[in-house]
């Protein structure tokens, strides 16, 4: 009997320990990028999704700032309009759309990189049309942070 309850409070300690350590995060619920929201803060996929979740989704280019390079906010700021960024820098428009960074095995290559390149699928409509589309996104590590720095088009298309 008291084994069994040894074990009962070492598996509600343990859950009490990963209710705080999720409550500490920088990035609550709903907020983190990709499809279901889990993606790691500190990865260049993260930054690279939350530019685009951005410019596709939020009424200014605030967010798309915040993940850019100075070279990419100077380009950003000067199309004023998060359509205008979707016309002319993109060249990719759509009403709805989800953004997936590819999947690829990189787990931990990117620790101590200083540079990283990321391709993402988006998958949308615009004017009841579907769309698929990728980007490269070169991004570059500033103050312990990924900067999306520029972006590519798909070059088979």
């Amino acid at each position: 009997m008291t084994l069994s309850l040894r074990r009962t409070h070492t598996l509600f300690i343990s859950l009490i320990c990963c209710v705080l350590l999720a409550a500490c995060s920088e990035y609550k619920a709903g907020e983190g990028a990709g499809k279901y929201g889990m993606m790691d803060p500190n990865t260049p996929e993260f930054a690279a999704v939350k530019f685009f979740e951005s410019i596709f989704l939020d009424d200014n280019l605030d967010g798309a700032l915040e993940f850019s390079t100075e070279r990419m906010q100077r380009l950003l700021k000067s199309y004023h309009t998060n359509r205008n960024v979707q016309r002319h820098v993109l060249n990719l428009s759509y009403d709805s759309v989800e953004i997936m960074p590819d999947s690829g095995d990189n787990v931990g290559r990117n620790e101590f990189a200083k540079s990283a390149v990321i391709t993402l699928f988006f998958t949308g409509y615009y004017n009841d049309d579907k769309i698929d589309d990728l980007r490269t996104v070169e991004l570059i590590r500033e103050s312990g942070k990924w900067r999306v720095d520029e972006v590519r088009a798909d070059p088979f298309m």
